[in-house]
């Protein structure tokens, strides 16, 4: 009798197909959580908030140019940097605490569902951002930034739970590809009405404030989606006893990491490579602005142009992931990142167009390095310890997150050139790809405790 005619007449279990229909179910109301809370990176963070907040400081400043925030003198210019540093340092004291939660009792959906709300709310509350009020700019900014990252530690920690090791590659970018989506779709409508504010009545500050909180609402309602789909699991870590707590359950997973050293080489190569990709996105635009010397309409365009794009390139490159593996598809798109900013430092001043083309190769690549990464390090983290795992990547990321822009700003201080700035994000695209590269990943999945699937 041939294997073939074995295995088809081997009994099935009668809850597999139920199972993976429930497993679908789960998995489109997880993608939704990407698609509510992507618009406040895009429209709030990456757009409108720093300009809006700045000359809020700017109006409440002292004849000197400085606000003065718990009697601290600060410039006015400098104040929505030091409100995004702070909000950064209270993610990495708050995050451990939330993944110890969701890993001792196993109820990441209420952490969830708090964590979003507090920041939809928060969001949706600078529309009150006004006449001077730059502290409550601020304390808002910190609490959305701070809910948000705590709400991705939980949302990533579900990624293993309802995506088998085969296909998590794919949901991992639809999730990606769905955010990116949503951040264009607002942004477009966002952009209408600012762009627009004359017709519709309103001065340009109101506009703002609006497309602001407009954002906290998007937020809160489609919230509700991955709220009612997913179910909470209990796991080994969730019923273990002695679990600890915040910081001492931090201390432990960086211990317990230490028997996983294949695992802390693949998060050694992330953070180098990816505080490149975030450098680029945070200072394409000072770049554009000061060394290209293109308009402000002309930024908002690349940026809505990365976002359109970025969907098509995370499902273009889950799908290249399905057949050759996520590890190669992540080292090709580290070339790709590389010849890239390469191809920027030769950019020509005053010509839009090519500064498209290079929005349109980060777009291309932004969305499946990032989903591609998160979905393999899904594999090498040992069942049960989701949240904890993935806080330390999301602790680590953001405390490294200060690297890139200081190479960049250390660059530009010695040479006065905004190009040679950008060219010295390539080293970071260069060393991660060594770093990942020498990473044996089928081997640290199974020391992880996983299945390796065929592909990886």
């Amino acid at each position: 009798m041939s294997t073939d005619t074995v295995r088809a007449s081997a009994p099935r279990d009668p809850q597999e197909p139920r199972e993976a229909a429930r497993r679908r179910h789960e998995q489109r109301g997880w993608y939704v959580y990407d698609w509510a809370c992507s618009v406040y990176s895009t429209s709030v963070l990456t757009v409108f908030l720093g300009p809006y907040l700045t000359e809020v400081a700017k109006a409440a400043a002292d004849a000197d140019g400085h606000v003065h925030p718990l009697g601290i003198p600060v410039r006015a210019g400098s104040y929505f940097a030091y409100a995004v540093s702070l909000s950064v340092v209270v993610s990495v004291l708050v995050m451990p605490l939330a993944a110890a939660a969701a890993d001792r009792t196993g109820r990441k959906k209420p952490l969830l569902g708090a964590a979003a709300y507090v920041g939809a709310g928060a969001t949706a509350a600078m529309f009150f951002v006004a006449d001077g009020r730059y502290l409550l700019g601020g304390l808002l900014l910190i609490v959305a930034n701070v809910a948000l990252a705590v709400s991705m530690v939980l949302y990533n920690a579900y990624l293993p739970q309802i995506a088998e090791p085969e296909e998590r590659d794919a949901v991992s970018s639809r999730g990606w590809a769905f955010g990116y989506a949503a951040g264009a779709l607002v942004l477009v409508a966002n952009l209408a009405l600012y762009l627009g504010h004359d017709r519709f009545g309103l001065s340009e500050g109101t506009a703002v404030r609006i497309c602001l909180a407009s954002a906290g609402l998007w937020w809160g309602a489609f919230t509700l989606v991955p709220l009612r789909r997913l179910r909470d699991r209990g796991g080994p870590a969730a019923a273990g006893p002695g679990q600890g707590h915040g910081w001492r359950q931090l201390a432990a997973t960086v211990r317990d990491m230490r028997r996983h050293p294949h695992t802390l080489a693949f998060l050694l190569a992330y953070l180098v490579y990816n505080d490149g990709v975030q450098t680029v996105i945070t200072q394409a635009s000072v770049y554009g602005s000061q060394e290209l010397g293109l308009g402000q309409s002309t930024l908002i365009v690349a940026v809505l142009l990365v976002q359109v794009l970025a969907v098509a390139g995370a499902l273009a490159l889950g799908r290249l992931a399905r057949d050759h593996g996520a590890k190669r598809v992540i080292l090709g798109s580290l070339v790709a990142w590389t010849v890239t900013i390469g191809a920027g430092y030769f950019l020509p001043a005053g010509a839009p167009v090519w500064f498209f083309v290079l929005a349109a190769g980060i777009g291309l690549v932004l969305g499946g390095t990032q989903a591609l990464s998160r979905s393999l390090f899904s594999h090498l983290v040992p069942p049960g310890k989701e949240a904890e795992y993935f806080s330390a990547y999301e602790i680590s990321d953001r405390g490294m997150a200060w690297l890139g822009p200081l190479i960049f700003g250390l660059t530009y201080q010695l040479t006065g050139s905004y190009r040679d700035a950008i060219g010295s994000l390539v080293a970071f695209f260069v060393i991660g790809f060594a770093l990942l590269a020498r990473v044996p990943v089928r081997r640290a999945v199974r020391a992880a405790g996983n299945p390796v699937p065929d592909r990886i």
